[in-house]
Parts: C-alpha cells; sequence; structure tokens
C-alpha cells in the first residue's frame, strides 16, 4: 500500500498552481499526455511564453487570480486546472 501511494505522487513544484504569489513567471508548456487538460486554458490566452503573476490565491486552496500577457488581462483559475500548466520564473 506505502508503495503505490509513494509512486501516484508526482513532483509539482513546476505547475502554476504552486508558483509564488506576486512573483513574475512564464508559461513553458503543458502536462496533458492524458488529454484532460481543459480547452479554456488555450482558450484563455494562457499560452507558452506567456508572462504572468500570481495576484492572489483564496484561502483553502481557492482559485488563483492571475494576471498575464502584454495587455495585463486577469482572471481566476482553479487549482486543479493550474496544475496542467509548467512554469518558471522569471528573474
Amino acid at each position: 500500500m506505502f508503495h503505490k501511494f509513494f509512486l501516484l505522487k508526482r513532483d509539482i513544484s513546476d505547475k502554476l498552481c504552486c508558483f509564488p504569489k506576486d512573483k513574475l513567471g512564464k508559461i513553458v508548456g503543458y502536462e496533458n499526455e492524458d488529454l484532460r487538460m481543459p480547452n479554456k486554458i488555450i482558450e484563455m490566452g494562457l499560452l507558452p511564453e506567456t508572462a504572468f503573476r500570481i495576484l492572489y490565491q483564496a484561502p483553502f486552496k481557492g482559485p488563483l487570480y492571475i494576471e498575464f500577457g502584454d495587455e495585463k488581462s486577469r482572471i481566476a483559475l482553479r487549482e486543479e486546472e493550474a496544475r496542467f500548466i509548467i512554469v518558471e520564473a522569471l528573474s
């Protein structure tokens, strides 16, 4: 039983859901091997090479409020949706 739990646990440190608040980052891609990522992520403009900043996260792992792109668009994104987006920090 322990081994099964250990194998299922994934590293999510490079995902948008775990990115620190008020730090500038860039979307580098998506984790979507099983094709479960909602299409709205791309439709909203969260595309690779897009710069972003997390402005706020609601309590109890609630939605993330994100500012992104050159136009400084703002959206709210559920944590489970943010787990599909792979990011890196910008200096």
